[in-house]
């Protein structure tokens, strides 16, 4: 660990000491999928009494109202579970932002539930290395980082939420206002990669809900009469799919609704998810839309009502972000880990964080790979290697590099 100073050398190993590996077994072992809210609090609690030793205040608050669009086109809400909002030194002149999420992919009824050692330091489990691993990877670095003498100068905010994997709907306020005024952010997803690649810029993605109502009518008798909406949420599926380009991936997903055949349908929805690569990709889909909407619902004599937004804005690698970038990598250089980064096809809080103007990396946690799978693992020995390298970046933070 050449170049490191003193306190920094006691920072680093203080982190990398920290019981992670314990703290994901015991995290793991509880189903916190993203509608399972009973595990949610579970872990809620379990987290709150982990980062409990760290100075500042420490809260579970609760999601914002979250709406969904059922397959009969009606609104209903959708609970999530709380979210965990740590605030520490608000009044260092440095200050950055954490996150993380406590749910997973899982659900109570999914068969993947058990941890499972693959060899000596490779753990197959549901979560371990997204995010549990990362969040245990967060913790460590952060008490590292309170024994490491420059922590004075430092301010953090921490969010873990708890419905990332649904996209944020009732966290993304939360993180927001986090974002605000902090130098740089640090998010907990696994590496883009298992040899610790970072995931550099990522697409957006927005997913719509487009409500069609028709006409109903008879389909021997008078069929001419009706307005058949599925023929429409075809029509509308037919014309987005063909309007995706480069720098703007369109997925028609499902269309939900029809009846008996001897009846014209006056009812359909049509679930789409749109990626687009850049704000102005996103802008140019938000037109599209629009116009598609308005066409299909003109030529067909239907009413199509759109549900839904960019939950994910774009996050193109920008001059501040590219610096963090640069500052990770050279502490990993120090620590004699080599950081590389490359562009990615998934989105996270580390997209809506990039659009608060806050330079961020969103792939600190831990190495491992397979995740979304029931092959899901993490490779142990990166725990106390990612631990080192975020406790470094903080302190280098704190000490006033320059983004």
């Amino acid at each position: 660990m050449r170049g490191l100073s003193t306190a920094e050398t006691t920072a680093v190993e203080a982190a990398a000491a920290e019981p992670m590996l314990e703290r994901v077994e015991a995290w793991a072992r509880v189903n916190s999928g993203s509608s399972n809210l009973q595990g949610l609090a579970t872990m809620a609690e379990l987290l709150a009494d982990a980062f409990s030793p760290l100075p500042g205040d420490i809260r579970l608050e609760a999601p914002e109202r979250v709406e969904a669009v059922e397959a009969d086109g009606r609104i209903r809400p959708v609970p999530h579970g709380r979210n965990l909002h740590l605030k520490v030194r608000p009044e260092a002149p440095v200050q950055v932002l954490l996150t993380g999420h406590m749910d997973t992919v899982y659900g109570a009824d999914h068969p993947f539930q058990r941890l499972e050692w693959l060899g000596a330091r490779v753990l197959r489990g549901p979560g371990v290395a997204d995010m549990k691993g990362g969040l245990a990877v967060m913790l460590a670095a952060l008490k590292g980082l309170e024994a490491g003498g420059a922590a004075p100068r430092l301010g953090y905010e921490v969010v873990i939420n708890a419905d990332e994997e649904v996209g944020s709907p009732g966290s993304a306020a939360l993180i927001a206002r986090a974002a605000r005024g902090k130098r740089a952010a640090l998010t907990y997803e696994p590496a883009a990669l298992p040899d610790g690649t970072l995931a550099g810029a990522r697409p957006g993605s927005g997913n719509f809900s487009l409500v069609v109502t028709g006409r109903s009518a008879h389909a021997g008798r008078n069929p001419e009469e009706g307005r058949n909406a599925l023929v429409a949420a075809a029509d509308l599926a037919l014309r987005l799919d063909s309007a995706k380009r480069a720098g703007l991936s369109v997925n028609p997903a499902r269309i939900e609704g029809g009846g008996p055949n001897n009846v014209v349908p006056d009812h359909a929805v049509l679930r789409v998810n749109m990626r687009p690569a850049a704000p102005a990709d996103q802008e140019a889909a938000q037109r599209l839309l629009a116009d598609a909407v308005a066409a299909v619902a003109a030529a067909r004599d239907v009413r199509i009502v759109a549900h839904g937004g960019f939950g994910r804005p774009p996050k193109p690698l920008d001059p501040g972000a590219t610096a963090l970038f640069d500052l990770v990598r050279r502490c990993g250089a120090e620590l004699g880990q080599a950081i590389a980064w490359h562009d990615t096809g998934g989105v996270c809080d580390g997209n809506n964080i990039a659009a608060c103007g806050v330079p961020v990396v969103d792939t600190m946690g831990v190495r491992g790979g397979a995740i979304h799978s029931p092959d899901e693992y993490l490779l142990v020995d990166s725990l106390a290697e990612r631990a080192r390298l975020s406790a470094l970046v903080l302190l280098r933070l704190a000490a006033g590099e320059r983004l």
